[in-house]
């Protein structure tokens, strides 16, 4: 079977999965999915992974895009955690340079607010001490006239002053999607758009699971000795296709983040603040905009399209024009937007906020082992403490040794520095290849933060140039579909310009335009016919309806679902 991780050979894949038993099955393409098919394929374990949608499309693409250690949990008590995701941090940012990046946090405090300034002094000193900060980053404390200084727009009544302390700003998913391409190069065979639809049992244990692969309808038994579920806010479902959905269960929130021009909010930092119900909320600059997040509400509705409402934008708004009063957004301001849930694991007797952040392991009758909870960067230890797991009950059955976890030590795909100790050193020679080859240095410099070293894929992709011609729009369009599809399994047009660029979050407008020639590109690539192509438009014009009109509540969202199965019924 040809090795690379392309679009062209799922149906190869699947049926490679469906040959031989595996060790280990994972069901759940995203983060933690991805993290648990890199741990065990690093340890020698014959894993498989399927994903009924694309890589992270659900929560490992609807976070707040911060690598960062959770100060609330040191408020909330929870210093394990933050230890945890501390360590985890610092790992992440050496071995994934391209996707994890410095972000200073400003943390506003004002009379009466949640945090004091003394409390905020002491709780940033343990944060710092407890997430073992390096030097250079520890905290600062900030005088009134210094935190203005720093943020200008800052509400200035009431203000006392500020902590500055680091977070790290990510694409989840292009973190989710680099770690899968990672384990892929170990090893491990990964589909996605292949629906589990039910568990294969031997007496009372579950041994295989079959497959629908969505886009062509072909259907596999695919065996494991293992079956992992890591389907995050959809592990209830996989739990009730198993008959195990009893005692713990999940308890989902959703969280929601606006995108605004960066002129319409031009802070000059991020910056982590109190709203006027006492939540918190970040406000974080990212090229030519600012986004800002997040809510934190009980969700009950459909799980595959958890949508933005008009309710949850004002309250954003509101938040922000309270902390920010020069500013003034409006509801025209908002360019995009996305909504996530969160798959916490429910406690009696607390509200979403309160709900711990806490991942959990559940090992069901049949031998279905499920991981529910947790957060976007403490994913690399879910995937060990799972794999420990995997890997001890596999040497008990076989006999075989398995090492020790080492993906504490494994660059991500794109993270490789080409023999620059200097991450910056190796952008800046990628810069020079791509302007080498033609591209404009605008392009070049998105496709190096977009892709890192997987830059020089892309320059491969185009055709010899004389000096100094310079490419056209579509020659570069083509290369980076050629790319996405034979070499990050790129199967909709959709899931090129949400997933795999990030356009419709933060440049909306080039979303909008390109999605044609991306169409037409894709097509021609994938031998989609008419109906094909049309199914494409009609999956990103609803894309994009989904950004630019904006249900009022989710009551109104709940009586459009109704309305649209009463029309199919009809």
């Amino acid at each position: 079977m040809d090795r690379n991780f392309s679009a062209k050979n799922r149906t190869a894949i699947l049926a490679d999965m469906a040959e031989k038993e595996l060790d280990l099955l994972v069901i759940g393409g995203g983060i933690t999915g991805a993290g648990i098919a890199l741990d065990a394929s690093l340890r020698g374990v014959r894993v498989g992974l399927l994903e009924k949608n694309d890589f992270g499309s659900g929560t490992s693409s609807r976070s707040t895009k911060l690598i960062h250690g959770g100060l609330r949990y040191l408020k909330q008590g929870d210093v394990k955690l933050v230890q945890e995701v501390g360590r985890e941090r610092a790992i992440l940012y050496k071995n994934a340079p391209h996707l994890v990046i410095a972000a200073p946090m400003l943390l506003p405090i004002y009379k009466g607010g949640t945090y004091g300034y003394l409390a905020s002094s002491v709780g940033l000193y343990v944060y710092d001490w407890l997430a073992g900060v390096e030097r250079k980053e520890r905290r600062k404390m900030l005088s009134r006239e210094e935190a203005l200084r720093h943020e200008p727009l800052l509400k200035k009544d009431g203000l006392k002053g500020a902590g500055y302390y680091y977070e790290y700003r990510t694409d989840d998913a292009r973190l989710t999607l680099d770690i899968m391409k990672t384990a892929w190069q170990q090893g491990a065979k990964i589909v996605n758009y292949a629906k589990m639809t039910e568990f294969i049992y031997r007496g009372s244990q579950a041994v295989g699971v079959k497959v629908t692969d969505r886009n062509t309808g072909n259907t596999y038994d695919i065996y494991a000795k293992k079956i992992v579920n890591a389907a995050g806010p959809w592990v209830d479902g996989v739990r009730k296709l198993d008959n195990s959905l009893k005692g713990k269960r999940l308890y989902l929130t959703k969280g929601v983040h606006l995108v605004v021009e960066k002129e319409k909010l031009p802070v000059t930092q991020s910056a982590y603040f109190d709203t006027p119900d006492g939540r918190m909320v970040f406000v974080i600059p990212r090229g030519n905009i600012t986004y800002i997040g997040t809510t934190d509400t009980s969700y009950q509705l459909d799980i595959d399209q958890p949508r933005t409402t008009k309710e949850d934008r004002d309250y954003l708004l509101r938040a922000v024009n309270a902390m920010f009063p020069e500013v003034k957004l409006k509801e025209k301001d908002v360019v995009s937007h996305w909504a996530g849930l969160r798959p916490l694991i429910y406690e009696e007797g607390k509200g979403p906020s309160e709900l711990s952040r806490k991942d959990e392991i559940f090992i069901s009758d049949s031998g279905l082992i499920t991981i529910a909870g947790g957060k976007l960067t403490g994913f690399r230890k879910m995937a060990e403490k799972v794999v420990d797991l995997v890997a001890g009950d596999l040497s008990k059955q076989s006999g075989r040794q398995f090492g020790a976890c080492e993906t504490d030590q494994i660059v991500v795909s794109g993270g490789e520095r080409m023999g620059h100790t200097d991450y910056e050193a190796c952008k800046k020679e990628l810069l020079a290849k791509g302007t080498a080859k033609g591209v404009d240095a605008a392009t070049a410099q998105e496709w190096i933060d977009t892709y890192g070293t997987n830059t020089l894929r892309i320059y491969e992709r185009l055709s010899e140039a004389a000096a100094g011609q310079k490419r056209t729009e579509e020659e570069l369009l083509d290369a980076q579909l050629s790319y996405a599809i034979e070499e990050e399994m790129t199967a909709t047009a959709a899931d090129f310009l949400r997933l795999r660029t990030g356009w419709t979050y933060f440049q909306v407008k080039k979303a909008d335009a390109k999605a044609d020639t991306v169409i037409r590109l894709m097509g021609e690539k994938l031998g989609w016919s008419e109906a094909d192509r049309e199914r494409e438009r009609a999956a990103v014009s609803h894309l994009l309806e989904t950004i630019y009109q904006l249900p009022q509540n989710e009551d109104e969202i709940t009586q459009s679902t109704q309305q649209q199965a009463t029309r199919k019924a009809l």
